[in-house]
């Protein structure tokens, strides 16, 4: 089964559209799944992809029990990535992917100091 939705979410990606699918129930183990094909750089593709449909509550990640269980599925860094682009979302409504950009970046290399923003911007307001 996983085999099946990683060459789906390859293909997916390869083609610039893995942002429009749903993530299903099992997609965080399909990310080690792809990672071992084709290494890192689809890897970063797929923690945004996951991270931004954490953040926005898209697929099966609407269910709030599958949210929470996501902390021992997903890295830290896709877990801090999500949180930052919830808060930043939440903070300035509307803004770009494209604007976000720099916060895969913060999430990747400095996992804890972005949670860490995402917790403390989560006081503002």
């Amino acid at each position: 089964m996983h085999r099946l939705r990683a060459d789906e979410l390859q293909a997916l990606r390869e083609l610039g559209t893995l942002e429009q699918a749903e993530p299903r129930d099992g997609d965080e183990a399909v990310r080690d799944e792809l990672t071992r094909r084709a290494g890192g750089y689809v890897q970063a593709d797929v923690d945004a992809w996951l991270a931004h449909a954490l953040a926005a509550h898209l697929g099966h990640y609407r269910d709030p029990a599958t949210r929470e269980g996501a902390a021992d599925l997903l890295t830290p860094s896709v877990l801090a990535h999500a949180a930052l682009l919830a808060e930043l979302a939440r903070l300035i409504p509307g803004a770009d992917v494209d604007e976000l950009a720099f916060v895969a970046c913060l999430a990747t290399t400095e996992p804890e100091a972005a949670g860490a923003l995402a917790a403390l911007l989560t006081r503002v307001l």
